[in-house]
């Protein structure tokens, strides 16, 4: 019985050997690792690229040139007159008017005291375009229907009423104006009449910066005269 004693150990020991084995084995199949994200997250994000995809896929810029054509002739003028661009379709005319910097200091277009006259039909739409080319002094734009034949008050205002403001305001037209190289632009719609354009500085109409506008039915094209 002693002899066998080695022998029933080893049988025991390898029986709880093989048990401790399938019990190893038996729980690390069972076990499971989970990785998904949770699907409201997962719809989500997919949604939103999708989203982002399609819009940029599909959609288009669309670019629309508009062009103005304007008119200049010189059909039915008088002579000598120069014509002046206008938009015949909406009634348009567009008057380009500077201080240049050669001659007079106080001019238009290089002319002064109202030497320049501008004729325009009735009830059209006048569209100024006002540059000061001068180093020295501020200049400013304003449209004047007069009470006098020329200006001859410091302040215009005082000459008439001011319809239209270029490059000022009503509170500073006689002190405050473009300075060298800057442009302003207004616009404004005149019934027949007699007007000025004039600086609104204080003194530089009287010394010379004013032209006049002629608003007229029996004008069919715009145009003007020095």
């Amino acid at each position: 019985m002693a002899s066998n004693t080695p022998i029933v150990i080893a049988i025991v020991i390898a029986i709880i050997l093989v048990g401790v084995a399938a019990y190893y084995i038996a729980t690390r199949s069972s076990t499971t690792v989970t990785t998904t994200l949770p699907p409201t997250t997962v719809s989500t994000l997919t949604t939103s690229i999708s989203t982002t995809v399609s819009s940029t896929t599909t959609s288009t810029s669309t670019t629309t040139t508009s062009t103005t054509s304007t008119t200049t002739t010189t059909s039915s003028l008088p002579p000598g007159a120069i014509a002046l661009p206008y938009d015949a379709s909406n009634h348009t005319v567009f008057l380009y008017l500077a201080a240049l910097s050669t001659g007079n200091t106080f001019n238009f277009n290089g002319t002064s005291f109202g030497k320049l006259h501008v004729y325009i039909p009735a009830g059209w739409t006048v569209i100024v375009y006002f540059t000061n080319e001068q180093s020295g002094l501020p200049h400013n734009l304003l449209i004047v229907q007069n009470d006098t034949a020329t200006p001859n008050s410091s302040d215009v205002g005082n000459d008439g009423k001011i319809l239209l403001y270029v490059g000022t305001t009503p509170s500073s037209y006689t002190a405050n104006g473009l300075i060298s190289g800057q442009s302003a632009s207004g616009s404004i719609t005149l019934q027949p009449g007699y007007y000025w354009f004039c600086c609104g500085i204080a003194g530089h109409a009287v010394a010379g910066m004013w032209g006049v506008i002629i608003v007229s039915s029996s004008i069919t094209v715009p145009y003007a005269t020095t």
